[in-house]
């Protein structure tokens, strides 16, 4: 058995230079200074970030989890990632602040790298939405049972409000997801299998993404592009199913900048479509076009989603409603992130402001059997500006622009 007691536990390695990240120095330091204007009126010496979103937002270092844990601890003074030995430099070289490597040649090396940084403290802030109660109790063990205070709801409400960088950064993705859903719509062909239409848009979106944003990590882009029976669902998978003159079709692209996520989902239809299908179409444009009217400072999430209630109930449709109206964009993606305070739905009561972007997306999906089944979403991210909301995709949606003649 080799000795392996002269094993570091925790290094640094700065293999290297710093990497191009999505948001300029001064970025991350209003963010850092944000969070740490919360530590201090909550009397937090330390957080410990360990959320994919967190770490993103507030070091730029998106990891990739594989099991291992990650972290990012902030102090009054310090911002540190917390990496796997497997990642070697990378993590260092794409985050705004120092970084420790923990290795795998003892158990709990991440706890003892954490340890290192918080300088004893009794008070720890945590991401209690995040932290399992297994890390949980390892924590207490390894860190001497400091107090855990959860920041989760802090750290989500500073993050709702986008800088002028972030909304560029979304003003780019908006129109990286058009370019993406004109590829689809070049694709879509009776006898054209779903998986070959998604991968025209992904691979599109990708190419987009390399020449306009050549320093950025290319990852995590991807397409849902289902037909028939398959788009009843907004998150259902891409299948073999070929396509066929009569189907309906959802189109939806994600292309994914640095961690940042954005939209485009579109109805469509593979040849005309029957009455009772062109009705519920027609129908949930118009409630995607009142929704788009809701958007402005001052009018609450709760407030917009009963306005669409009322819609959908005066055309006999709202128990076709699939989920809420709308959510908050930045930093999040289907496997991690999300703002949960900033989604359009009847329990949510947030007012809207300057700054944050949401979306406008109903869904009405109507069961087999039932005259015009299928699944009916459109789709825009609009950015809540001083009168309204700028509607920032382009893409175009209805009838009139979205039945396929091939």
């Amino acid at each position: 058995m080799p000795d392996l007691s002269n094993r570091p536990q925790t290094f640094t390695s700065h293999n290297g230079d710093k990497a191009p990240l999505p948001f300029s120095a001064a970025e991350y330091d209003r963010r850092l200074s944000g969070l740490r204007k919360i530590m201090a009126a909550r009397d937090i010496p330390a957080v410990l970030l360990t959320s994919m979103h967190n770490i993103a937002y507030y070091s730029g270092f998106l990891y990739c989890s594989f099991g291992r844990p990650y972290g990012c601890v902030v102090t009054q003074d310090t911002c540190t990632t917390v990496s796997a030995n497997i990642d070697a430099g990378q993590p260092w070289r794409r985050s705004h602040g120092d970084n420790v490597i923990y290795t795998d040649w003892a158990r709990n090396n991440y706890w003892r790298a954490v340890a290192g940084l918080i300088g004893g403290a009794r008070r720890l802030g945590i991401e209690a939405d995040h932290l399992t109660l297994a890390a949980r109790d390892t924590l207490a063990e390894m860190l001497g049972a400091p107090e855990l205070v959860d920041i989760a709801g802090d750290t989500m409400a500073a993050r709702m409000i986008k800088s002028a960088e972030e909304i560029a950064l979304i003003r780019e993705g908006a129109r990286i997801a058009d370019h993406g859903g004109e590829a689809i719509r070049a694709a879509i062909r009776a006898g054209t299998r779903e998986i070959d239409v998604a991968m025209a848009g992904r691979n599109a979106m990708e190419l987009e993404i390399a020449r306009a944003h050549p320093d950025s990590e290319l990852r995590d882009s991807w397409v849902w592009f289902q037909s028939g029976l398959n788009t009843d669902g907004a998150h259902n998978p891409v299948t073999t199913r070929k396509l066929e003159r009569g189907d309906i079709l959802s189109l939806n692209t994600f292309p994914m900048i640095s961690g940042y996520y954005t939209a485009l989902e579109r109805t469509l239809f593979l040849g005309e479509p029957d009455k009772a299908s062109r009705r519920m179409w027609e129908a949930n444009v118009a409630a995607h076009e009142l929704g788009l009217s809701l958007i402005r400072p001052g009018a609450t999430c709760s407030g917009i989603c009963d306005e669409i209630n009322r819609f959908f109930a005066d055309q006999g449709l709202l128990q076709y409603r699939s989920f809420g109206y709308g959510h908050s964009f930045g930093i999040l993606s289907h496997y991690y992130g999300r703002e949960a305070g900033l989604e359009l739905r009847e329990d949510i009561d947030t007012v809207l402001e300057p700054g944050m972007v949401v979306s406008m997306e109903p869904m009405i999906w109507v069961p087999q059997g039932i005259a015009g089944a299928g699944g009916y979403r459109e789709h825009d991210i609009l950015v809540v500006g001083g009168n309204g909301g700028e509607n920032i995709t382009k893409f175009a949606y209805g009838p009139e622009a979205n039945i396929i003649d091939a």
